[in-house]
This record gives structure tokens, C-alpha cells and sequence, in this order.
């Protein structure tokens, strides 16, 4: 597995949060072994979380997110802070970082030993169940046996929490953090399949991709690129079309085809040429099963029926683009759901990490299929929406729905086919 074959959203994700001028982008310097993040003695020099991909041995493909100190001031502070805190939702395992000769005995007397800021961070890491360490930086600024001292007190005050010394400009405990960075990478509930589970080697697995004015020039996008690596890495083989030559495809494969996945956009031309006895189902339906939560999605669908005039919906995409002329998120959706609705609707759209923290305005969300965005940040985008009672959709499913074919497109998971009427 290396950085060019693990997509953003895949890889494992190490967040380090901390005060101001802690060290912490002198920690992912130190780590990788590379100047990527801007270290200055100026405090607030990280106004924004950065993410870096990085392949780290023996860790594999990860991705290093530096964020805003947990102490900036003012209302652009707050508004830092608030951004810090939100990288939590896709955050496998936490970095909290400490200089620790700024450490003061008031604090070392506290219940965790450490400032107000880390044991906030850390009751809030505790509290999403993320994996996380206690980096005590700058270590060449005391005497090496006073820093092992405070080590030896926040260790006593922080029973099965790792506590690793370290110092970015001696180069040392370097190695040792990144062992036991090992020792904290999350073990997998299950393999996130996207179709691979639903396969056998040397099936034939027939992809619909559109190449029209909305498709990214020179390359496919990457729900069709995963799915494709998916399909390859099973042994199973991958036959990509577009709607014209769909029909003569599937007449030359006769009797063959396991099933056909289609770009959701192209749902209805799809199932009026595809046999019914061939399971057919949307790169975006897959993904609401491979990054979210399909049983929920699918049950969130039916708001559409009870959408009333004035009513606001959601559309919320997880990643940022030019928008075409013929945009799904902002052009298409909107009008197939005025259209199925028959109500007049206010309709606002974000994208990328503007996932508003309070839905209560809305009628419903209609997410994207999440492709670029970590699983923990798309599953608590979902339960955000669950815990506030507003109904939440993805784009794959909503179209089904609205095309009548919904129940069709499910029927390679049984027990969400089994929901629907």
C-alpha cells in the first residue's frame, strides 16, 4: 500500500492540537522529516488546519493535520479554535502536544497534570473515543532529569495514556514516538468494502460512466477510479461504458454481467436498458454504504414526500470544485427536487469542511456521496443530522428515489431492501 494507491479520505489521519508556539508543527517537521509546516516563534503562525499526505514507515499512507492553538484570542481566535475542533470528526488518533518547560507546578498538581486547553482537548478526544498521545516538546530546554520528573508525574495522572518526551531541535525521543504512534493506530471494526464483498473473482462488473460536460477532463472521478481498483484488486473484471454503447455492451455479455454500477446522474436512462434479473445500483449508493451509513440514507429519502412550501434543504457536498454550468449539487438536484416536490423551497448548498454544526432550520440534508471526506467525518455528519431529527439523504439515493427505482437499486443489500415498501 503506498501514498499513490490510498485516497485523501482513506488514509490514516494523525491530528496534533495543542496551545500556541507548543512545537506543534515543529512535531510534523520532526516526524516526517521534512519542512512542511511554516515554524515561527511568532505565536498563531497556523491560522488554519493544514493536512499533509505523507507516507511514514512503517505507519504506511497517513495524513498529518497541524491545527490553530487551542489558546488563540479574539473573535478570529475562537473562530481558529472552533476549526481545530472540528478536525476531531476525522481524527484516528490524536497528538497532544505540550512545551514542556512551560509546564507549571499548579498544573502538575492538577487532577491530569497538564493546562486548562490540553485537558480540555483531551476530555473532548476521551469523549470520541480517538486514540491519543501526550507529546511533552522542547524537552532541550530543561535538564533531562527534570523532564523524565514530569513525564513520571503525568504517566501516574494518565494511566494507559502514552506520555513520550521528545525534542524537535535535539532530535530525540523521535523514534520513540513514532513506535508508539504504532502502538495507538485504531484496529479496523471491518474491511470497508465498496463493491469487493459483493463479488467473486472473475465476475463481470459493468460500469456506466457519462463522459459529458460535467466530467473532469482527461480522468475519471474518484468514486469511479475506486471502484474500478476495487474490482481489479478482487480478480473480478471491469467493463466501463457509457449509456450509448450500454445497451450493445450488455447484449455482447450476455447471460455474464454480476451487475452494472451507474453514475447516479444517468439512473433512469440506465434501468430502462438494463434487465431486471441484472442487480443494478450507483457509485454514490455504494459509497453511502462504504463511508456512511446506507440503512439511514435510505431511510431519510422519504422527506421528500413531506416537504411543505418555504421548507429549507441542505445540499452539502464534501469537497470544493468548479461548478459546470449544469452543476449537480447546485442545478440539477435543486430542480429534480422542485420538480417531485411540487413546493417551493429554499435551498442553500456548502462544501468541503462548512458542515454547519447546527441543522435544526432544515426540512432535510442531501449529502454527496463523500468520497473525498474521511469515514468518521462523513458518519458524524450523519449522525449530526440523526441527533438533531433531520432527515439526511445522498445524492445516489435521492435520485434513485426520485426516479421510482430506489428499491431496484438496493437489491444487492437485503436487509435495506427489505425497509422499503
Amino acid at each position: 500500500m503506498s501514498l499513490q494507491t490510498v485516497q485523501q479520505g482513506d488514509r490514516l489521519q494523525i491530528a496534533i492540537f495543542g496551545k500556541r508556539n507548543a512545537g506543534k508543527s515543529s512535531v510534523i517537521n520532526a516526524i516526517t522529516g521534512q519542512q512542511l509546516a511554516i515554524v515561527s516563534d511568532v505565536k498563531g503562525t497556523t491560522t488554519d488546519p493544514v493536512s499533509k499526505a505523507m507516507e511514514i514507515l512503517p505507519l504506511g499512507p497517513c495524513m498529518l493535520i497541524d491545527t490553530p492553538g487551542l489558546d488563540d484570542v479574539g473573535d478570529l481566535g475562537e473562530k481558529r479554535v472552533e476549526k481545530a475542533l472540528q478536525v476531531l470528526n476525522r481524527t484516528d488518533i490524536a497528538l497532544v502536544v505540550l512545551d514542556i518547560s512551560q509546564i507549571t507546578e499548579e498544573e502538575l498538581l492538577s487532577r491530569r497534570g497538564i493546562g486548562e486547553k490540553e485537558t480540555e482537548i483531551i476530555s473532548l478526544v476521551e469523549e470520541k473515543k480517538i486514540p491519543y498521545i501526550i507529546v511533552l516538546n522542547q524537552a532541550d530546554r530543561i535538564e533531562d532529569a527534570q523532564a523524565e520528573a514530569i513525564r513520571t508525574k503525568l504517566v501516574l495522572k494518565n494511566p494507559h495514556v502514552p506520555v513520550n518526551v521528545i525534542s524537535t531541535v535535539r532530535k530525540t525521543g523521535l523514534e520513540e514516538l513514532k513506535d508508539t504512534l504504532i502502538t495507538q493506530v485504531p484496529d479496523a471494526d471491518q474491511e470497508l468494502h465498496i463493491v469487493s464483498d459483493l463479488i467473486v473473482a472473475g465476475d463481470i462488473i459493468v460500469l456506466v460512466v457519462p463522459v459529458d460536460s460535467a466530467a473532469p477532463k482527461g480522468r475519471l472521478i474518484m468514486p469511479q477510479q475506486q471502484t474500478i481498483r476495487d474490482i481489479l484488486d478482487h480478480q473480478a473484471v471491469a467493463v466501463v461504458t457509457q449509456v450509448p454503447e450500454l445497451g450493445k455492451t450488455l447484449e455482447n455479455l450476455a447471460g455474464k454481467v454480476r451487475m452494472v454500477i451507474t453514475d447516479s446522474q444517468a439512473f433512469r436512462e440506465v434501468s430502462a436498458i438494463v434487465p431486471e434479473e441484472v442487480p443494478l445500483t450507483s457509485f454514490s449508493i455504494l459509497f453511502a454504504r462504504h463511508k456512511g451509513n446506507l440503512a439511514k440514507l435510505v431511510a431519510g429519502v422519504t422527506a421528500v414526500d413531506r416537504l411543505q412550501d418555504g421548507d429549507r434543504i441542505l445540499i452539502a457536498e464534501g469537497c470544493t470544485h468548479r461548478r459546470q454550468c449544469d452543476d449537480i449539487g447546485t442545478v440539477k438536484i435543486p430542480r429534480w427536487l422542485r420538480e417531485h416536490s411540487g413546493k417551493t423551497l429554499q435551498i442553500e448548498t456548502c462544501s468541503g469542511t462548512e458542515f454547519p454544526a447546527d441543522l435544526s432550520g432544515y426540512a432535510m440534508v442531501i449529502h454527496c456521496g463523500g468520497c473525498t471526506l474521511h469515514e468518521k467525518e462523513m458518519k458524524h455528519r450523519i449522525y449530526r443530522a440523526e441527533e438533531q431529527g433531520i432527515p439526511i439523504v445522498n445524492y445516489g439515493i435521492f435520485i434513485a428515489y426520485v426516479n421510482g427505482i430506489l428499491k431496484r437499486s438496493v437489491t444487492l443489500f437485503p436487509a435495506v431492501h427489505d425497509l422499503l415498501p
